[in-house]
């Protein structure tokens, strides 16, 4: 059974690179995935910053079973006024500054980033769109047209016209925003350039300099939202409110959903000129919206982003070691910088053998990933911090 599932896997689902790691999952509960011969991982991943609380989450599971027994899918969204959307949007934007007061649903981050963009051009009639060096937006065409790394680009030529670069931290590029764009996106946080913070000030230049040129900021807390750095939301930590907020991942509970917020007035302009300006067919999916309910409740309601700063604290005091270099990051998103002559790709494969599942980072090739449940106890870090440290003892 075991072995012919790898064959399946290898023969009939489409390959993301050349060496899968192939691990094969039977169950996964807290922080922890099982493979098939009952070996535990500790998981450092949570599905790139999905599973903020955990995986088999007893809430977020009996709020899917219930809405499972009224109905699922019904009709493409934005029509029909479904309890779980209605209540959920409500709930966000309960948390979220006065400005950011709509939210239009949808099933992932490259989506929603590609409605975001459509909404700033609609919005403003430009067409510039400014992004970031080393920039990650998603793999389709238009948020591919945005990334800011042309190795991953180029094979998918032409992309999108009228996007332009400048580098994340560097004030003179600022000035290249002007009256002629469109919408400026960044990270407030860069996530694949391997968790590189802002500069103190410098998202608050992006918002003035925008604020003069009449351009639209759009932040994509994708990776950073619910939780994971210490706050609900990345731009908090700064107190620079974007015109759109793009976000996904944890936002569902484990389930598939993303969204970008803007304010009613921005987003009217959707609804017109043509009607179904952007339109989705399982965005805003019943169950993922019950998901999102019982995951955003709980968040709020519990202690989770509250001990962030300390659980960050314990990684920072724990993991010293010769290999390690440095660690960028704030709260529960972190990237260790190890020794230049390790093999990133070798050194995940070493903490699998250690039961630890880890990741590196597109554009940052000597960094691994710890981007954990914001359910890990400190005992649970302590534990995962000591089989790091003997992965690393191995070099």
């Amino acid at each position: 059974m075991i072995n012919n599932e790898r064959l399946l896997f290898l023969n009939h689902l489409a390959q993301t690179s050349k060496n899968p790691v192939l691990l094969q999952v039977h169950d996964a509960n807290g922080i922890y995935v099982s493979d098939n011969n009952g070996k535990k991982y500790i998981d450092l991943i949570s599905g790139v910053s999905v599973s903020v609380l955990g995986h088999k989450n007893p809430e977020i599971i009996k709020a899917v079973k219930e809405q499972a027994d009224k109905y699922m899918h019904l009709m493409v969204y934005g029509e029909y006024i479904q309890s779980p959307q209605v209540q959920f949007a409500k709930l966000l934007c309960s948390l979220l500054p006065s400005s950011l007061n709509q939210v239009y649903l949808v099933s992932s981050g490259s989506e929603a980033m590609e409605g975001a963009l459509k909404l700033a051009k609609k919005f403003t009639g430009r067409t510039e769109i400014i992004s970031m060096i080393n920039a990650y937006h998603g793999s389709t065409h238009g948020t591919l047209s945005i990334m800011g790394n042309e190795t991953l680009k180029n094979p998918f030529r032409p992309l999108l016209p009228d996007v332009r670069f400048i580098k994340f931290n560097y004030w003179p590029d600022i000035d290249k925003i002007t009256e002629k764009t469109a919408c400026v996106t960044v990270e407030p946080i860069q996530g694949e350039a391997g968790i590189n913070n802002p500069e103190p000030g410098y998202l608050q230049q992006l918002r003035n300099r925008c604020d003069q040129t009449g351009t639209v900021l759009i932040f994509d807390e994708v990776q950073t939202g619910f939780g994971r750095t210490g706050s609900l939301f990345a731009f908090q930590h700064y107190q620079v409110v974007p015109d759109i907020l793009v976000i996904a991942k944890a936002m569902g509970g484990g389930l598939p959903l993303g969204g970008f917020i803007a304010s009613v007035e921005m987003m009217q302009c959707l609804a017109e000129d043509p009607a179904l300006g952007h339109i989705t067919t399982f965005g805003g999916h019943p169950l993922s919206c019950a998901a999102a309910i019982a995951s955003l409740t709980q968040l709020t309601r519990e202690n989770y982003i509250r001990d962030v700063p300390q659980k960050e604290e314990l990684f920072r005091m724990m993991l010293i070691h010769r290999n390690i270099k440095t660690i960028r990051g704030i709260g529960l998103l972190l990237a260790v910088e190890i020794a230049s002559e390790i093999d990133i790709a070798g050194f995940r494969e070493k903490c699998l053998k250690h039961g630890i599942l880890t990741d590196w980072f597109l554009f940052c090739d000597n960094s691994f990933r710890i981007s954990p449940p914001l359910t890990i106890t400190l005992d649970e870090i302590s534990l995962c911090c000591k089989l790091l440290l003997n992965a690393l003892d191995e070099y």
